[in-house]
């Protein structure tokens, strides 16, 4: 569920007519509704009822600070993936205790900035990477708390490319030598082994790699505890998918995931950390765009919008599909036409649809692109030149930019002409 909602044949986001919003901020434009956010943290949050837990939220997905803020206020901890998500964090007010440090190629500048800043975690992938953040802890007289990624070799059935679980994936340590590794970390100065971390995946509509997973990670805690390692704490990533299609995908509820992390771990008393993203930010954003034409092809009718591959790369990337709807609700009985919806960059790949079928639409007509709300403005660029677009955030009749549209001179003034030229 979500709140964005046609009201009066109008799209609102919450109490808000999108084309309000249009209107003052120009298009594209990315839109998020506070309601939803809050939701969907909360219907995680209330899975895991009855156990020790943190949800920390995967900053990956969606890192404006007023969406921080927003999901820090209910007692979200922040997963990130860099030292800029661990500074962007800090910004909007997330104490060290509640991040977690994940990521195959931590830098030493990295571990340094979040071992004087404060670090709930470090999820560890790699014997390397351990032997360093140990050196890093004992240089500066600290005890870094870790966990270790381990690689459960299970097929998550998600897209090729955020697909993590498998045994040819970059992350982790291979679960059959978890034992050996976790051996070397307890003999490592500077370090504090607190338990396991596991992540197979993103976007998983199946609960089945879950359990797999889960029962690999529940059988490697018994097997550590008998070694003599204190494992208190189960990091079990994220990957919950979301319904993009919204006509044929049925991802099963955080109710019926929190129900598994139970069955599966909930008898070794451990605190549960997840670590989801796309299901709280998903559906609680849209991309707005404008038509700015509608050309007739050989064979089909092109829907030309100012929105482009660098606002919204998921289709062109992941041959993602998003539901495109009218900002203006159509009259019931219009019947719909097939369009290739595309944006002006010049490349065949800047394509967000082909043959998706809408009302009659004309130069100056407004669309939503639904689930925008994770991996749209944090994976936006500025090719060809085009500026980043305002992020808007929505609160009942409420509504602010968080991200302000750069003028072409600030883009172009980032620019340095060395001396000789």
């Amino acid at each position: 569920m979500d709140h964005f909602l046609y009201r009066d044949g109008a799209l609102h986001a919450e109490d808000v007519p999108l084309s309000e919003i249009a209107a003052s901020v120009g298009t594209p434009f990315y839109v998020y509704s506070t309601a939803t956010l809050e939701r969907h943290f909360k219907l995680l949050d209330d899975a895991l009822e009855g156990t020790e837990h943190l949800v920390c939220y995967a900053m990956k997905a969606a890192s404006n600070q007023a969406i921080l803020k927003t999901l820090a206020a209910l007692g979200a901890g922040m997963d990130v993936v860099s030292g800029g998500e661990y500074a962007r964090a800090k910004a909007a007010g997330v104490p060290g205790e509640r991040i977690v440090f994940s990521g195959i190629g931590k830098t030493r500048e990295e571990v340094h900035q979040a071992l004087t800043g404060g670090i709930r975690q470090f999820n560890v992938e790699s014997e390397p990477e351990m032997q360093v953040i140990s050196e890093i802890a004992t240089a500066l007289n600290v005890i870094a708390p870790i966990t270790i990624r381990v690689n459960p070799d299970v097929d998550a059935k998600t897209h090729a490319k955020i697909a993590t679980g498998k045994s040819e994936n970059k992350f982790g340590i291979p679960i059959s030598r978890a034992r050996e590794v976790y051996d070397l970390a307890a003999s490592l100065p500077g370090l504090k082994v607190i338990g396991i971390d596991v992540h197979i995946g993103s976007q998983l509509i199946d609960l089945a790699p879950f359990e797999a997973a889960y029962n690999k990670v529940a059988e490697l805690t018994e097997q550590l505890r008998t070694d003599g390692h204190e494992i208190s704490r189960l990091d079990l990533g994220g990957g919950l998918g979301i319904p993009y299609a919204r006509s044929n995908e049925a991802p099963p509820s955080p109710t019926d995931y929190g129900a598994l992390i139970k069955k599966c771990v909930g008898h070794l008393g451990c605190e549960i950390e997840i670590e989801p993203g796309r299901l709280i930010a998903g559906n609680a954003g849209l991309l707005v765009s404008q038509v700015i034409y509608v050309k007739s092809g050989e064979d089909r009718e092109f829907l030309i919008i100012d929105g482009a591959m660098n606002d919204l790369i998921r289709p062109a990337m992941y041959d993602a599909h998003h539901d495109i709807v009218p900002v203006v609700e159509s009259e019931v009985g219009v019947l719909p036409i097939p369009y290739d919806i595309v944006g002006p960059v010049c490349e065949s790949g800047d394509t967000f649809a082909k043959g998706r079928h809408m009302p009659p639409l004309k130069a100056g007509d407004l669309v939503a692109f639904r689930s925008a709300g994770a991996y749209g403005a944090v994976m936006a660029s500025e090719y060809n030149t085009r500026p980043l677009i305002p992020e808007v955030l929505v609160k009942g009749d409420q509504f602010a930019v968080i991200r302000p549209r750069p003028t072409f001179d600030e883009m172009i003034n980032r620019d340095t002409i060395p001396e000789w030229l």
